[in-house]
C-alpha cells in the first residue's frame, strides 16, 4: 500500500509540472489522513463467532482481526512481520522463539497486555475441542509446542519438540486466529465478550443486520509501518460498521448509491456496471481458492476410475474464464503463482476430454446413479460454479443433481463429510503446507479431510518440518503428481482480489487475503 506522504508527494509533482505554485500544498492535505466519520464494509452474513479461530469463517476473521491482535501477522506481500510482538529470536537449536511485547499496549478494557494474557489465549485455544487448528501445533502435522513460558511480563518464550520450518506461518495463520485477548473476554457462564488490544473495539451487533465497532482511542500502534496484519494499525474512522447484505446484487447497488463504502469479494461480473457508475474497482492477486470437492468415502466416488472421468468432464479453461472475467487462470493445485514454491508443473491436470471422460465411466461401472452436488447461495461464486460443472458433467454421462442449501449447513456438512461432491473455496493461505493441510489428513478422525492418503500426509508433514524452500517445493511437486492421478479434490483456480471501493474513500487498498482493512482508510 502507498503511503499518504508518497501520494501527496506525487500530487506536488503534478502541480508543479502545470506552473500552479499553491497547489502542492493544497494536494497534500487533500492527501492527508482525516479522522471521523464511519466506514461501511458489505459481508453477506452475520460473522458464525466472535471468538478468533472458533466456528469461525470469512466473516469472523475480518471482524476479529480489528479486534484483537497476534503476535505475528502476514505483511502485503505474504512474509511474516511483527505485531503484538516488536521483535523475536530463535535459539541456536530452532527449539524456542523468545517474543518481546510491544510497549505500552492495554485491552479495550484498560487492562495492560503482557505475557500472562498471551499464555492464557494460548492455552484456551489448545483446550478447545472445536479448534480444528489443533493439530497444526500438537504433533499431529510434524510441528509441536511442548511448553509456552512467561519469564517476565514482557517476555514469551514457545518451545518446541523439534525445530519447524513452519512456526511462524501458522501463528499468522489467518484461519487459525492465534490472536491475544484478554482473559475477561470468557464468562464464567461460557459467554464470550471480545476484548482485545486492537485498534477498534466492540459496539453493537444486530444479528441479520449489522455489526459496528468504534475506534479504541488508547491503542498504541507498533513501531512497524502498516503492512497486512502486520505493524501499526492506526484508524482515522471513528466507526467500522460491518452491514449484512446477502444478495450481491443489492450490495453493488448500496456502493453505487454510497450506502456502502467497501464491497469486498466482490464478483468479477459486477465490474463494469460499477466503473460506468463511477466506483472504484481495485483488483489484486488473490489466495482464496475455488475447488470442487469430492468425497472419496462415497460408495460411488471411492472409484477412482469415476473421480479421474469427472477430471475429464471439466474444462477448467471455460469455467475459469467465466467465472473470473479473464481475470485468472485455472490452477488446479495447492500451490498459488504468488507464492515462491510455484512453478509451471503445478498447472498439470488431466485435460478436458469427454471422449476420455465417457471412457472412464464405462470402466467405473457408473449405472446413472444420482450423485448430489451441494453448493449455496449466499456466495454466488459457488453457486456459479457448481452450474457451469453440472452442465459439464451431464454432457459427458454423469446424473449430476444441484443441492442448494444454506451457507451454514454446508459448511457444517463439509466440517462432517456429509457431501458426494461441493463446490467450495478455501479461504486463502499464504504457504503451500498451510493450503495442502486444509484439505490433507487422515480421514478416519478428521471428516472435513479430502484427501487421507498416507503418502500424501507423509508429505506434507516434511514440507512442514523442513526450511529449505527448494527442498519444499520439490515436496509439493511430488504431492501434486500424486494428486493428478488420485483425484481427490479437483482445484478450480484461485480468485483475484476484487473489491469496489466508493467514491468518499481515499488510502485502501485491497491485498491477497481478500480481507479489508479498516484501519488502512479515511473518508472525505
Amino acid at each position: 500500500m502507498k503511503s499518504p506522504i508518497s501520494i501527496g508527494l506525487r500530487c506536488v509533482l503534478l502541480a508543479a509540472s502545470v506552473g500552479a505554485a499553491l497547489a502542492p500544498a493544497a494536494a497534500r492535505a487533500a492527501d492527508a489522513p482525516k479522522r471521523g466519520g464511519t466506514l461501511v464494509i458489505a459481508v453477506n452474513a452475520d460473522p458464525r463467532s466472535l471468538e478468533p479461530g472458533i466456528n469461525r469463517d470469512s466473516n469472523s476473521d475480518i471482524v476479529v482481526n480489528h479486534l484483537f491482535e497476534g503476535l505475528v501477522g502476514y505483511r502485503t506481500d505474504l512474509s511474516v512481520g511483527p505485531a503484538l510482538a516488536n521483535s523475536w529470536s530463535i535459539s541456536p537449536d530452532g527449539l524456542s522463539y523468545t517474543f518481546k511485547l510491544r510497549e505500552g499496549v492495554s485491552f479495550h478494557n484498560g487492562e495492560k497486555l503482557s505475557s500472562a494474557a498471551v499464555k492464557w489465549s494460548w492455552e484456551r485455544k489448545m483446550s478447545q475441542a472445536n479448534w480444528l487448528c489443533a493439530r497444526f501445533f500438537n504433533g499431529q502435522a510434524g510441528l509441536k509446542v511442548e511448553a509456552v513460558e512467561t519469564p517476565d511480563p514482557s517476555t514469551v518464550v514457545f518451545r518446541l519438540a523439534k525445530p519447524s520450518g513452519l512456526f511462524l506461518t501458522q501463528l499468522a495463520n489467518v484461519q487459525c486466529g492465534v490472536l491475544v485477548a484478554s482473559p475477561a473476554s470468557a464468562g464464567a457462564d461460557g459467554s464470550w465478550t471480545p476484548i482485545g488490544t486492537g485498534p477498534f473495539k466492540m459496539g453493537t451487533w444486530k444479528r441479520g443486520d449489522a455489526l459496528s465497532l468504534s475506534r479504541y482511542e488508547g491503542y498504541v500502534p507498533s513501531r512497524e509501518p502498516a503492512s497486512g496484519y502486520s505493524g501499526a494499525r492506526i484508524a482515522y474512522v471513528d466507526a467500522v460498521r460491518f452491514q449484512v447484505i446477502p444478495d450481491a446484487d443489492a450490495a453493488a447497488a448500496a456502493v453505487k448509491t454510497g450506502a456502502v463504502d467497501i464491497v469486498p469479494d466482490l464478483d468479477s461480473s459486477k465490474m463494469a456496471e460499477l466503473k460506468a457508475a463511477g466506483v472504484k474497482v481495485m483488483t489484486a492477486p488473490g489466495l482464496t481458492w475455488s475447488a470442487l470437492l469430492i468425497q472419496t468415502d462415497d460408495p460411488l466416488l471411492k472409484n477412482q476410475s469415476l473421480r479421474q472421468a469427472i477430471a475429464h468432464g471439466i474444462d477448467l479453461a471455460q469455467l475459469t474464464a467465466v467465472r473470473s472475467n479473464g481475470l485468472a487462470k485455472p490452477n488446479p493445485s495447492g500451490v498459488a503463482e504468488s507464492m515462491r514454491a510455484f512453478s509451471p508443473e503445478f498447472l498439470e491436470w488431466p485435460k478436458y476430454d469427454p471422449a476420455a471422460a465417457a471412457a472412464l465411466i464405462r470402466k467405473a461401472g457408473y449405472k446413472g446413479e444420482v450423485i448430489k452436488l451441494q453448493t449455496n447461495k449466499r456466495t454466488v461464486g459457488m453457486y456459479d460454479s457448481a452450474v457451469m460443472i453440472q452442465a459439464m458433467l451431464s454432457a459427458v454421462g454423469l446424473n449430476v443433481q444441484l443441492e442448494v442449501l444454506d451457507w451454514s449447513a454446508q459448511l457444517d456438512n463439509y466440517v462432517n463429510g456429509r457431501f458426494q461432491l461441493s463446490s467450495f473455496a478455501f479461504s486463502p493461505r499464504f504457504d503451500p503446507s498451510l493450503m495442502y493441510a486444509a484439505f490433507v489428513a487422515d480421514k478416519a478422525t478428521a471428516k472435513w479431510a479430502q484427501w487421507g492418503s498416507q503418502s500424501a500426509r507423509e508429505l506434507l508433514e516434511e514440507s512442514s518440518s523442513i526450511t529449505d524452500q527448494d527442498a519444499r517445493a520439490a515436496i509439493f511437486r511430488r504431492m501434486h503428481a500424486q494428486m493428478r492421478v488420485e483425484v481427490p479434490i479437483i482445484g478450480l483456480f484461485y480468485a483475484p482480489t476484487v473489491e469496489a471501493v466508493g467514491r468518499s474513500v481515499r488510502g485502501y487498498q485491497p491485498w491477497a487475503s481478500g480481507r479489508p482493512l479498516a484501519w488502512a482508510a479515511w473518508k472525505e
